[in-house]
């Protein structure tokens, strides 16, 4: 897929909505091809109350594995992660998952502010700037990710 390509990041979070989609609006499957691919995939990995698709899995997978060879090699990056990590911490005991690894986190907060927005909802000044904070490292990820591929 060129999305996946051109920002994995994108990829995981389109990944996620369509999931949410399909739970929501099951009959929305048949519109297209596409749906009604991701409908089945859902079905057959048995996620359809909850849980991602497999290629979601694997598209996250591959970016956490970028994300530690980064953390490793760059400096300025690391120093990044060091700011958002408290950030990070507390969002993960707020979902109820502290096992999970800080580039699912970011995108989790990702996708959290899109779906307040659509409610219309309040965020806080704090929440936008890790928000900031969070999209400008999966931009370097995704962007270091395309640039590899």
């Amino acid at each position: 897929m060129i999305l996946k390509k051109n920002n994995i990041a994108e990829y995981i979070l389109y990944l996620w909505q369509i999931e949410d989609y399909l739970r929501a609006f099951p009959q929305q499957a048949e519109a297209n091809q596409e749906l009604q691919d991701l409908y089945n995939m859902m079905h057959q990995e048995n996620i359809m109350a909850g849980g991602h698709l497999q290629l979601a899995k694997n598209a996250l997978s591959e970016l956490e594995e970028l994300h530690d060879d980064i953390l490793q090699q760059e400096a300025t990056y690391r120093a990044a992660m060091l700011r958002l990590t408290p950030a990070l911490n507390l969002l993960k005991a707020k979902t109820n998952t502290p096992t999970m690894s800080d580039i699912e986190a970011c995108l989790t907060l990702l996708y959290q502010v899109m779906l307040l927005r659509l409610q219309q909802r309040e965020i806080s000044a704090e929440t936008e700037e890790t928000q900031k904070q969070a999209t400008q490292v999966l931009q370097y990820l995704s962007k270091t990710y395309r640039n590899q591929e």
